[in-house]
């Protein structure tokens, strides 16, 4: 494995990219672009996830199949890969695809963190929604969507249309999960999961309580599937996490969205800006 010690910079779609060594761990970078921070990754240890939403998609992983299953996966937005690596690393086998809009981005990242060779991820260029489209039925156990155009989700990935587009693709059983981000009023993560239960019939949301609480801006994991999905493990783990979140499911869940509308792509727009400074690496 090759070390990186310096600044490794480059221009890309987005802006300018980074990857930073982590000071204090060998192997540990963060990815950066238009200095936010986009991924955190631990090439030694692919299990350690940094970041307190990527952790609680770890938790979500780990309660999606048993113990070491191999599943299928799809990933709309690539960052540095470092769920993909994670799902290699604890779920062997497993068959992954990561879609990122960027590709001179995707060619950075495979020069300075590459996969390792044994893992079955396939990283491809295109627009999130279009490779979506043109997916097959019932082939993913689990889709992830964690796709910012700077530090904003880009409004063609936020209505009804798009979430109808990931239910066709999802496998009886599979799960829904989405990275969002909001602030004070939580407007858009509140009309986010009443976008998804228009679709889907079981939804959750994953947040600390002051996010919940609408007291600053933050990181919220949208849930959602069609079947019964582990909320109770997901809220044991993330409760005891060294960033302990909380659940919302059921009458808490409904009350969090009450007079919340759903979007389409009609009146879509974008994730709100966060406050200026709050997302810099």
């Amino acid at each position: 494995m090759r070390r990186m010690d310096a600044h490794a910079r480059k221009q890309v779609d987005q802006g300018t990219a980074e990857i930073v060594p982590d000071p204090e761990r060998p192997d540990s970078f963060t990815l950066l672009v238009e200095g936010t921070a986009q991924s955190h990754v631990d090439l030694a240890d692919p299990a350690r996830l940094d970041f307190e939403y990527m952790r609680w998609l770890g938790f979500l992983i780990d309660a999606a199949a048993a113990p070491g299953q191999p599943i299928n996966v799809l990933h709309l937005g690539g960052g540095a890969w470092t769920l993909p690596r994670y799902i290699a690393h604890t779920r062997p086998g497993s068959r992954q695809r990561v879609v990122e809009i960027d590709e001179p981005l995707i060619e950075f990242v495979r020069e300075h963190l590459p996969l390792p060779k044994n893992a079955n991820i396939r990283v491809r260029g295109g627009d999130a929604r279009e490779v979506l489209t043109g997916l097959t039925d019932d082939s993913v156990d689990l889709m992830i969507v964690d796709v910012f155009s700077g530090a904003r989700i880009p409004a063609h990935l936020t209505s009804a249309e798009f979430v109808a587009q990931a239910a066709r693709v999802l496998r009886p059983g599979g799960i829904y999960a989405a990275n969002l981000a909001d602030g004070p009023g939580l407007h858009f993560a509140r009309s986010q999961v009443v976008t998804a239960q228009t679709v889907f019939t079981t939804t959750a949301i994953v947040a600390q309580p002051p996010v919940l609480r609408g007291r600053r801006f933050g990181n919220l994991v949208l849930v959602a599937g069609n079947h019964s999905l582990p909320l109770p493990i997901l809220a044991r783990r993330t409760a005891s996490d060294v960033f302990a979140a909380r659940v919302l499911a059921g009458s808490d869940l409904e009350k969090f969205v009450a007079g919340a509308q759903p979007t389409t792509d009609d009146f879509a727009q974008a994730s709100p800006e966060p406050p200026t400074g709050l997302l810099k690496g």
